[in-house]
């Protein structure tokens, strides 16, 4: 059996910026995935953290991390197409909490860059899973 926790959002430092927006002023976004390989004498698992930052003229105007986790029965095998959709329900709550928390900020308009599944190590996380 696999249960998901709750997205956490473990940082959100928002700063406003000093000077108005325009519509000239270019608001920039990157977004990290990092996985790490959680384990316990009867469940294994993963945790999956997004990082997203914001800027306007290389200064930046928020930070957002955000982290869940996997909890997988021992005996449970996980292929490819599994683990790519625990990812992909990941970075979803991690872009509903921001969808959600954006407002009010000048970062209103402004959505997260889509999930790029071409940059995930799919083969470097599954052994993480074994």
């Amino acid at each position: 059996m696999i249960e998901q926790t709750e997205m956490v959002v473990t940082t959100w430092h928002y700063h406003p910026p000093s000077k108005p927006i325009t519509d000239a002023t270019k608001i920039v976004s990157l977004t990290h995935f990092d996985v790490m390989r959680k384990r316990a004498s009867t469940k294994k698992g993963i945790a999956c953290r997004f990082t997203c930052q914001f800027a306007i003229d290389e200064d930046i105007v928020l930070e957002y991390v955000g982290e869940n986790s996997y909890v997988i029965d021992l005996e449970d095998v996980i292929d490819k197409n599994e683990l790519l959709r625990m990812i992909r329900n990941a970075f979803a709550n991690f872009k509903e909490k921001f969808d959600f928390r954006k407002l009010g900020t000048v970062l209103t308009d402004q959505t997260l860059n889509p999930l790029n599944e071409a940059v995930i190590e799919i083969d470097a996380i599954l052994p993480l899973l074994v």
